[in-house]
């Protein structure tokens, strides 16, 4: 048997790396190998991987270095940053600099970098549309994303840009699943309008990113748009009220009451929303269920997703 060709994985314990190595693990015939790269090795989901077989290697994403000694010998590396750790772009602009150097030097074969759009292209600054957030962005998560995919391009990189969606995991792990109202009823609040959201299992991103690396090279060079299904609000609301058994209420909220709500990133998930909504045809456009099916013929749909997690929801 020939030696299994390494997929050095960052992020390898969040939710898109994460999925990308048990993707690897869970797949007794896989021509490749996991290099699990995160912080902390001794971590209770660190530990999971190393017993399920991956190579787990300490490193850090502030540290160019640590970055070139984990690619090290590497066939494919997967790149993802975590804005939502620091709620800085620049920051996120620093840590894909730096992986995309480190790929760069540690002549990887296969890049996947995971992106999104830079809604600047669509929305200019000076627009007035969306508000400007802190003084250089309009969807900052999103813009600093889009942005570092020139860092990846321009070192000549054998890359693809992998262009997630919206996690349905998120109404699991981050309050977007419906609420009660005063009225006591149940309200799945969306700023949506009557616009579909393309949305995706986050195991199902792992899954994806598996299927183009062992597509070899037939991505290397090109943008992929992963989606699961493109779904109004008023259709998620009925899904979830046949999973859970409560009648939810599709509430869609208004763009500029979505950017007043008191979290942290309130303003910029709003602006988010606003961009899926005001540029629904090229977004749902550039996300195609076909070629994600292609790639991962497991894909799930959102009620294929609710009938496995519905318990999780919580119903707040």
């Amino acid at each position: 048997m020939s030696e299994k060709k390494i997929i050095a994985i960052l992020g390898a314990t969040g939710a898109q790396g994460g999925s990308l190595a048990n993707a690897i693990l869970d797949d007794p015939d896989s021509q490749f190998s996991v290099r699990a790269i995160t912080r902390n090795a001794s971590s209770e989901k660190a530990t999971a991987l190393a017993a399920k077989g991956a190579e787990v290697v300490e490193a850090d994403v502030e540290n160019v270095e640590s970055l070139k000694q984990a690619f090290e010998g590497a066939y494919g590396a997967f790149c993802v940053t975590f804005f939502w750790e620091h709620f800085s772009p620049e920051k996120e602009l620093a840590h894909a600099k730096g992986m995309a150097e480190a790929a760069k030097e540690a002549g990887v074969q296969h890049v996947i970098w995971s992106t999104l759009e830079d809604t600047r292209n669509w929305v200019p600054l000076e627009d007035d549309r969306m508000p400007t957030l802190m003084g250089a962005y309009k969807v900052p998560h999103f813009d600093a994303k889009g942005e570092a995919d020139n860092y990846f391009t321009e070192l000549g990189l054998p890359v693809t840009l992998l262009r997630t969606s919206f996690y349905w995991d998120n109404l699991v792990h981050f309050g977007m699943g419906p609420a009660k109202g005063p009225d006591g009823n149940f309200y799945f609040n969306l700023p949506m309008g009557e616009r579909k959201l393309p949305g995706i299992a986050a195991e199902d991103i792992g899954k994806s990113a598996y299927g183009i690396f062992k597509a070899g090279s037939e991505f290397i060079g090109k943008t992929v748009g992963i989606v699961g299904e493109s779904l109004t609000g008023a259709e998620m609301a009925s899904s979830l009220s046949t999973a859970l058994g409560t009648n939810i209420t599709y509430n869609a909220v208004p763009h500029d009451v979505y950017r007043s709500f008191d979290f942290p990133g309130a303003d910029d998930l709003g602006n988010m929303f606003q961009f899926k909504h005001d540029f629904e045809e090229e977004y749902v456009g550039a996300r195609s269920v076909e070629t994600t099916k292609a790639l991962n013929p497991s894909l799930q749909s959102f009620d294929a997703w609710l009938q496995k997690n519905k318990e999780n929801i919580p119903m707040a």
